[in-house]
This record gives structure tokens, C-alpha cells and sequence, in this order.
């Protein structure tokens, strides 16, 4: 069989088991308590093992602007000590059953994630409702994280990748909550108490901005009846849930030149992007895997292979709840940057100038398709693509809707969006690099 018949065939198979999945039960179970907690259940069965993630919108797009880093430094510390048991206690009882307890935080949310066996639920679920609704915020943890996430960002700025994309996120995000680093920044982070953390966790976390998903060897009943025992008298604050705008769809473009004592330059080219309930999206995935997803995307094939100008290239759509983004990203040799950077956007110019081919077309899809499930083969993954879909508010059917979407994209779709989500420029360019002579 010739290799195009063979990614014919997986196409054709890819599109045989989407148009099964309409048949497939649905992705979990969806339910609100009376406390306002989202509850969403899915039952797996085949393994004696479940994963819990309680996600509360208590990101940093909260943080005061005088406080930066607060509502991160509030999630790391939701582990390390309760009212009931020290941060080694906690460490130390979960690791007895063999199990996993973290937290953390992010733009949007902040996170404790439970890994158990079936037989060690209700320990599990005790540890996970106790470090979410009764941290002590201890003052020697506090003080040692602070100097954890101190230690992190001074790290950051040795690292090109970091600096730029720090230097893109307030040209993408102009005036938004967004353009401001989640970790917060070495001044903003140094100011940061007990007393503030504890009034962030009693105003911000609140169990009707709380999404729980729970999969694996359950019920939907039994785990109804397990959080609501633990988690039932929790109850919202009087006042209203924050508001946050949508950052704006389009942002100048503009250029940003970062010189540090290095012998290889990153570049960053980003621009605000569409939501995944956009009806473009589909056809912009794709577009975007043609142009830079893989070693056989333009990007690749072209910038690296073709001119060995680069180390890395790649292009990346990322969704996020007030606003997503597109970027291209590579690394290259100082004095290779203006060239790279000037067949990145030839490509990106190309792409939205004349159709894909049906190579191109074949299998981008074929990929898209075919390689969804791993996104969902643990019940961890299952538990995050739940809580993702709630928050984007794209119902328990996206992804079965997602693959039949893309199957239906069509070349003229891919050129369409192409010339209005990556004309390059309407990007922003931030590049990270050494001194030349």
C-alpha cells in the first residue's frame, strides 16, 4: 500500500468512528449542588482507581494589581497545612495509601488534584475537602514558598523562553488581567503575608466558583454523597462572583528587542486568537498544524529542514477562558534571526494566499482525529479535559462535535482563516537575544 492510500485509509478510518461517537454515553455525568459546586462524574470502571481535580476560579486575574502573585502563591499553599494536620502530615497520609495530592495555581483558576485507589476514596476525598476549604496558611510554609517562587522567577530570567514570552503576554493583552505574569513578579512577591493570603482564600474561593470532576471506578450517586457530606455546608459569600472582560480580539501589533548575553536567539510572534465555540476554530487548527504542528508541517519542512536556520519551530493555538492566543515560536542562531524570521512570515503570508494541498489537508486531519483519545486515555486527563470543558462553557458533547468538525474542514476553509487569524502582520515580535557584532 503507497503511503497516500495509507493515510487515506486512516482518514477514512478516523471518520468511521466519528460518526460512531454520536452513539457513544455521554462523557460524564453534569449536576449543580445546592451550593453552586459543579459536579461532573465519569464512571470508568476497568481500573480500582479514581481521580478527583476541584478547580475554583481563584487565578490570577484576581490578584490586586499591588499584590501580583497572590493568587498563585495562595493555591501552592493550600497543601502545606490545615486546621487539622501540618504540611508533612498531610504529605505523609496520602503517600501512605499510595496515593497523589497537589495544588496549584494559573491565569484563570487554581487547582487541588487527588489520585487513590478506589478503597482509599473517602481518605482521599477528606484530604482534598480540608486543604480546599480549611488551609492554615502556616507562617514558616509561607515564608519558604515565597522563597521557592523567589528563587523560580530569578531562574526565569536566565531562561530566553520565559523573558520573551513575559515580554509578549502585555502585547497580546494590552489593559488585561492577562498581560500581568501569573507568579507575580520579585518586588510584588516579596510584599505578600499571611494576613493577604488568608482574606484572597476566604473572598475568592467559594463553592459557587468551584468545578469538581471525579472519574474512575464510581458512582454518580456515591460521589454526590461523598461531597456533599464534606462539602455541602460550605456555602457562597453574600457578595457577587468577579467579572472579568474578554480581552480584545485584536491587539497592535508592535516589536519588543530584549538583548541579554546569549548565542542564540528565541522569537516569539503571537496575536490574540478566536475562542473554541467560534465557528472559524475548526478551520484554524487546522490551518495552524499545517503551518508550524509537526515535522512535516511548512514551518518545519521550509525553516529547518530546507535552510537549517533553526533549532526548533513550531506554531500554537492555546485557549484560555477570557482569551486565547496564537504564536509561532523558534530558536536559532544570532546571526540567522532576520532570516528566519523573514520565512516565518513569508510562510505564515503563504498559507492564507492559496489553498493546502490535499496531502497537507489529509493529514493534518488524519492527525487531529486520530490523536483526540490520547487526550483522554487516564482518568487524570479525563478529570482536566472535564474541567476545561466546563469552564469554556463548551458542553460534554465538544468532543465528539470537535472531530466531526474537523473532518468537514475543506481547503478553502484552511485558506480563508489562514488570511484573517495569521497574516503576520497583524502579529506582535518579541525576540530574545545575544549582542551582535
Amino acid at each position: 500500500m503507497s503511503m497516500r492510500a495509507a493515510r487515506l485509509s486512516l482518514l477514512l478510518l478516523s471518520l468511521a468512528l466519528v460518526s460512531r461517537a454520536s452513539a457513544a454515553p455521554p462523557l460524564a455525568d453534569h449536576e449543580v449542588l445546592p451550593n453552586g459546586i459543579v459536579l461532573l462524574v465519569s464512571e470508568r470502571h476497568a481500573l480500582p482507581i479514581v481521580a478527583m481535580n476541584a478547580y475554583v476560579r481563584a487565578g490570577a486575574v484576581l490578584d490586586p494589581p499591588a499584590s501580583l502573585g497572590l493568587a498563585n502563591l495562595t493555591a501552592e499553599l493550600l497543601t502545606r497545612g490545615t486546621a487539622r494536620r501540618s504540611g508533612p502530615e498531610i504529605d505523609q497520609t496520602i503517600e501512605s495509601v499510595g496515593g497523589s495530592l497537589g495544588s496549584g495555581g494559573g491565569r484563570d483558576g487554581a487547582s487541588v488534584s487527588m489520585g487513590v485507589l478506589k478503597r482509599d476514596l473517602a481518605l482521599g476525598m477528606d484530604l482534598l475537602a480540608e486543604v480546599l476549604t480549611q488551609p492554615a496558611f502556616p507562617e514558616p510554609e509561607l515564608k519558604r514558598k515565597v522563597e521557592e517562587i523567589q528563587a523560580a522567577l530569578q531562574n526565569a530570567e536566565t531562561e530566553p523562553g520565559s523573558v520573551a514570552w513575559r515580554a509578549l503576554a502585555p502585547l497580546l493583552y494590552p489593559g488585561h488581567p492577562y498581560a500581568r505574569p501569573v507568579s507575580g513578579m520579585l518586588a510584588s512577591v516579596a510584599t505578600l503575608d499571611r494576613d493577604q493570603v488568608a482574606r484572597f482564600h476566604r473572598e475568592r474561593y467559594r463553592p459557587d466558583a468551584t468545578v469538581i470532576a471525579v472519574v474512575g471506578d464510581v458512582t454518580t450517586a456515591e460521589v454526590r454523597a461523598a461531597v456533599t457530606a464534606r462539602l455541602g455546608a460550605w456555602m457562597p459569600p453574600p457578595t457577587p462572583l468577579p467579572v472579568i472582560p474578554i480581552a480584545p480580539p485584536v491587539a497592535p501589533a508592535e516589536s519588543r528587542v530584549l538583548t541579554r548575553p546569549l548565542t542564540q536567539t528565541t522569537v516569539l510572534l503571537g496575536r490574540p486568537a478566536i475562542r473554541q465555540d467560534s465557528p472559524d476554530y475548526p478551520a484554524l487548527v487546522v490551518a495552524n498544524y499545517i503551518l508550524g504542528g509537526g515535522s512535516a508541517s511548512r514551518l518545519y519542512s521550509r525553516v529547518r529542514e530546507e535552510r537549517g536556520l533553526v533549532y526548533g519551530v513550531d506554531a500554537t493555538l492555546s485557549a484560555a477562558r477570557h482569551g486565547a492566543s496564537q504564536t509561532v515560536s523558534l530558536q536559532t542562531r544570532n546571526e540567522s534571526a532576520p532570516e528566519a524570521v523573514r520565512l516565518v512570515r513569508e510562510e505564515m503570508r503563504r498559507i492564507g494566499g492559496a489553498d493546502a494541498t490535499p496531502r497537507e489537508l489529509e493529514l493534518a486531519k488524519a492527525y487531529l482525529i486520530g490523536s483526540y483519545p490520547l487526550r483522554v486515555d487516564t482518568s487524570s486527563k479525563v478529570a482536566g479535559l472535564l474541567i476545561s470543558l466546563e469552564e469554556a462553557g463548551l458542553g460534554l458533547d465538544y468532543p465528539e462535535r470537535y472531530r466531526e468538525r474537523i473532518a468537514r474542514v475543506t481547503a478553502a476553509d484552511v485558506r480563508r482563516v489562514s488570511a484573517l487569524y495569521l497574516d503576520p502582520d497583524t502579529f506582535s515580535t518579541v525576540m530574545v537575544t545575544g549582542p551582535r557584532p
